[in-house]
């Protein structure tokens, strides 16, 4: 909600707009149109300060504007520099405070879009030496959004934000593929069970099941930033239904330049600027990547679940580190909370997954209306999913270690040893070997030499070939 003014800040300006009047407390750098937004949409309670990467992509696009516009001779000098000035301290980060609209609104973006037309025009005219609300010198409307409109503006400071902010889960994955790979280094010798449909399967090692979590990091990492690619192209130029209308000749073309030097992401004219004011593709498929990690982290949650379930009664193959207490009634209980919340953070994001496509399918005509509350869940997913893998890095798998006793005596005691001896002696024989070892509860080493299939030694040098069986404890099967 909009802070009330203090005793000590009780100065106040009037702003007028469209409706009427308005009565502001001086100390507020928005102005009318926001302080509106603030009292029409009290609808999340997550203001858009609360994303910075959004806020300072609204900056790098002002600034891009005004360069672009000082260069045609739209704005004089004084004001392109007022302008940038103002840009540049919220690119640093400073005055993120007043960006105070909630991130779910009517309108299409245009109150979050006259935010920071409202604050970089009070912050500028500081600069300038002029009050705030004066804004016969430099005007939110007039002179930070000229050439523009919310529809080009917004859409594209929304595809900064997203490429700023992905970079940060770019990285959470890689270091927890890395975790996963030191973890399938140390657990390269341990042979175990692998299991399909959560019955026995086929022989193991610990650190294969490991590598293949770390690979399934690497391959979401790589796809995300080839998905991000598909933001690179820009409707900015475009105005309100990119037909460029209110912008002058070659404004498109300086604009996206400027946005690229200031921002340090390349980005380009997207192919037709009517169906780019209107299509979120982009945002649709970079939400799909991030279904697919949430999916792929849920999964490698639940096998981590599974393996440590125990600690007695369970697989117990692997403890996770003991982070509190699992229970208010049952003594010594420890729960594995981090793989918990990971999967939930999972959930959430395939419902946030399935809100942008709904979102996305509404654009009607040269618009979607409902880009806020794409924008919302994307950069949403994003914050969840790079700080859920960021725990479950430091929190859990680096703590991770094995049972390996326990795992190679569950081993020896398995049936899916037989598998390995299919090219050896035919399926017959070993479902014989598998069967009877089921049966009378040998092992299939014992129930091989008492069947005369194989010898002690031959068998050793049929698990030795696999080059997963080939430990202490397997061998004495």
């Amino acid at each position: 909600m909009q802070p009330e003014p203090s005793a000590s800040d009780s100065a106040t300006r009037i702003e007028s707009d469209l409706l009427g009047e308005m009565r502001l407390a001086q100390e507020h750098l928005y102005g009318v149109q926001t302080a509106r937004a603030v009292e029409n949409f009290p609808i999340t309670g997550v203001l858009l300060n609360e994303y910075p990467e959004l806020v300072r992509a609204l900056a790098m696009v002002k600034k891009a504007a005004a360069l672009a516009n000082e260069e045609l001779g739209t704005i004089t000098p004084a004001q392109a520099e007022a302008i940038v000035q103002a840009c540049d301290e919220i690119i640093a980060g400073r005055h993120h405070q007043h960006f105070v609209v909630d991130m779910v609104q009517g309108g299409a973006g245009t109150s979050t879009n006259m935010n920071a037309n409202e604050v970089i025009a009070n912050v500028g005219l500081e600069k300038m030496g002029r009050a705030r609300g004066d804004y016969v010198h430099l005007h939110p409307n007039d002179h930070v959004n000229r050439s523009q409109s919310t529809n080009d503006a917004y859409p594209t400071a929304v595809r900064v934000a997203v490429l700023m902010q992905h970079e940060e889960l770019v990285a959470a994955l890689q270091h927890l593929a890395e975790a996963f790979s030191e973890k399938a280094k140390a657990f390269s010798g341990i042979s175990k069970v692998g299991r399909t449909q959560l019955q026995d399967a086929v022989p193991m090692t610990l650190g294969m099941e490991f590598a293949s979590f770390a690979v399934a990091m690497e391959e979401d990492a790589k796809h995300l930033r080839q998905t991000a690619e598909l933001l690179r192209p820009v409707n900015l130029g475009g105005t309100a239904i990119g037909t460029g209308i209110a912008a002058p000749a070659g404004y498109c073309e300086r604009a996206i330049a400027h946005l690229s030097a200031v921002s340090g992401y390349e980005f380009s004219r997207a192919r037709d600027l009517i169906e780019a004011s209107s299509d979120l593709g982009a945002l649709v498929s970079f939400s799909g990547a991030l279904k697919r990690v949430s999916i792929k982290l849920s999964k490698i949650c639940n096998d981590l679940r599974l393996l440590s379930s125990g600690p007695r009664a369970g697989l117990r193959e692997i403890s996770l580190p003991a982070v509190q207490p699992g229970s208010s009634i049952m003594p010594g209980k420890v729960n594995p909370v981090i793989p918990e919340v990971v999967t939930q953070v999972a959930y959430q994001v395939m419902g946030n997954d399935v809100t942008v496509a709904m979102a996305a399918e509404a654009a009607q005509f040269q618009l979607n209306a409902m880009e806020p509350v794409v924008v919302f869940n994307v950069l949403n997913s994003i914050r969840m999913l790079t700080r859920a893998a960021t725990v479950l890095r430091e929190r859990c798998v680096v703590g991770i270690q094995a049972n390996a006793a326990h795992c190679e005596e569950q081993l020896r005691g398995s049936l899916v040893l037989a598998t390995a001896l299919v090219p050896h002696i035919g399926y017959e024989k070993a479902v014989q070997v598998a069967k009877t070892a089921q049966d009378t509860g040998a092992t299939v080493l014992e129930t091989l030499e008492r069947l005369g299939f194989l010898s002690a030694a031959e068998f050793q040098a049929i698990l030795a070939s696999e080059g997963i069986c080939g430990s202490a404890a397997v061998a004495a099967n």
